[in-house]
């Protein structure tokens, strides 16, 4: 009987430089995360403060009463964050019981688009790749779905299912391009998914200005409206938005978890993720994983788009996307590309977002502010060492960076 033996090509394999800068930002502690959190709200507090006229008026006068300064800022700063909380969790000054509690529901809407694409950018991040091409992926598997949901007549619950699963086919071979030029040619998946990217932006664009397609004889490039076969149930009554996407992303994301946790593809991943010479050593086919992790991301990416169109979009458009592709890559990133993780993240950039709405409209602060926030905790949690040193937070030991590259 012939017993495995490790090989020295096997153990020496030098580590990817694109793997172990995944593995770097997707390796810091949850206490980095936090802090990254903290600091970035500290960022935005600031930007808060000098973009309110009140408060920079007390400037010219600061070193009679400085007082004046530090209460002006702190008013300012209060009150955004406060109308941030309250457009995003729990409206306490509303005047009614359904008014008070609809902001977190649309948090929740506003989170379901990120979790899915959010674990559409978790997979590749975990195999030791990039998958910069969200966007375009949620594109196609939007246009699909849309397509499907407008041109077709069928019973209701079939209608849905046969939507979703066009639109994740649609952006599984999208992705599966990419993923098929890397592991055939070697081809650097960042740039291909990125060109891709452009292709979707003006292939809707084209789509939309043909009649056969849009269903449509207005100039203007836009689809006509889905049939009401095709949308998910509302998981609350009017006006409530929060429809049934939202069960379907934490199903995806339960998918995931036990795709990359328990499962012998899963494993394979992983490995290819942590070096894929040594993977290829150990009899794991590196172009087999390298194709089935950008065709299941872009699946996921593709049902975000299509929970668009069956969950709160009526009509195709070009920015029917929005950056819902380009966010997931900050979801990603804050949730350490671990399922729970995407899923908490997704909700607190649902939040965010939801709040920013808010914000604006009663403290009059531009909403850019909180696109500021969301940036500042993308630069700290991709940059670990940044953090630890602004919070003089101890280095992780070798013993742990061990156990996370195990």
């Amino acid at each position: 009987m012939s017993t495995a033996v490790e090989t020295p090509e096997a153990s020496e394999a030098p580590e990817p430089t694109q793997n172990r800068l995944i593995r770097e930002m997707l390796s810091s502690s949850a206490m980095v995360t936090v802090m990254a959190i903290v600091l970035a709200l500290i960022v935005g507090g600031l930007l808060i403060i000098f973009s309110d006229p009140d408060v920079t008026d007390t400037l010219s006068y600061f070193f009679a009463r400085p007082g004046d300064f530090f209460s002006a800022a702190w008013q300012s700063v209060s009150s955004a964050y406060s109308a941030l909380f309250r457009g995003a969790i729990f409206d306490w000054k509303a005047s009614s019981t359904t008014r008070m509690i609809r902001p977190i529901t649309e948090t929740l809407v506003y989170a379901t688009p990120l979790i899915m694409a959010g674990l559409a950018v978790a997979i590749p991040f975990r195999a030791g790749m990039f998958n910069i091409g969200g966007n375009g992926q949620v594109i196609v598997g939007a246009m699909t779905a849309g397509y499907i949901g407008y041109a077709f007549q069928m019973p209701i619950v079939v209608h849905m299912l046969v939507a979703l699963l066009g639109g994740m086919a649609a952006g599984a071979l999208w992705a599966g391009i990419a993923g098929w030029l890397k592991a055939q040619t070697g081809a650097n998946e960042v740039i291909v998914t990125i060109m891709l990217n452009n292709i979707a932006a003006y292939l809707i664009l084209y789509l939309l200005k043909q009649s056969w397609f849009s269903h449509m004889d207005s100039p203007n490039p836009k689809s006509a409206n889905v049939e009401s076969t095709v949308k998910f149930a509302k998981l609350l009554p009017d006006p409530f938005r929060l429809h049934f996407g939202f069960i379907v992303a934490l199903l995806a994301a339960f998918g995931v978890w036990w795709l990359l946790e328990r499962s012998t593809l899963g494993f394979e991943f992983r490995a290819v993720g942590a070096n894929p010479a040594a993977a290829r050593t150990a009899g794991i086919s590196v172009f087999r994983s390298t194709v089935l992790v950008m065709v299941i991301a872009g699946a996921l990416a593709g049902m975000a788009g299509a929970n668009q169109l069956l969950g709160t979009e009526a009509a195709l458009t070009t920015g029917v996307a929005g950056s819902i592709g380009f966010d997931a890559i900050t979801v990603a990133l804050l949730g350490k590309s671990r399922p729970l993780g995407v899923v908490f993240a997704g909700i607190l950039f649902g939040a965010l977002r939801a709040g920013a709405i808010s914000m604006a409209s009663q403290t009059h602060l531009p909403v850019d502010i909180v696109l500021v926030v969301q940036s500042v905790i993308v630069l700290l949690v991709a940059a670990p060492p940044l953090v630890r040193w602004v919070f003089r937070l101890p280095k992780p030991t070798a013993r742990s960076r061990k156990e996370v590259a195990a």
